[in-house]
């Protein structure tokens, strides 16, 4: 059974949370992939986006749930685990 061809259509870039020293980006954007509704999407991808890494999309129930959760975050607790 022939691989079925996964397409991305990055709709909205939102920011860069790093760069790798091979040049690809660990960005977050709003991505539609296979034509679906545009998803907030974290993931490495290469310069001009023609590859894309493995990465986690998120549709706008999991967003709200994630942005509640990390409401109360503090990212500099954990450095005294």
């Amino acid at each position: 059974m022939p691989k079925s061809e996964i397409t991305s259509e990055v709709v909205k870039e939102l920011g860069i949370l790093s760069t790798s020293k091979s040049g690809w980006n660990r960005e977050v954007n709003l991505v539609k992939w296979n034509g679906g509704a545009p998803k907030l999407d974290i993931r490495d991808w290469a310069p001009e986006h023609e590859k894309a890494g493995k990465g986690l999309s998120l549709n706008s129930e999991e967003v709200a749930v994630l942005k509640e959760l990390l409401s109360d975050y503090d990212p500099y607790e954990t450095e005294n685990m």
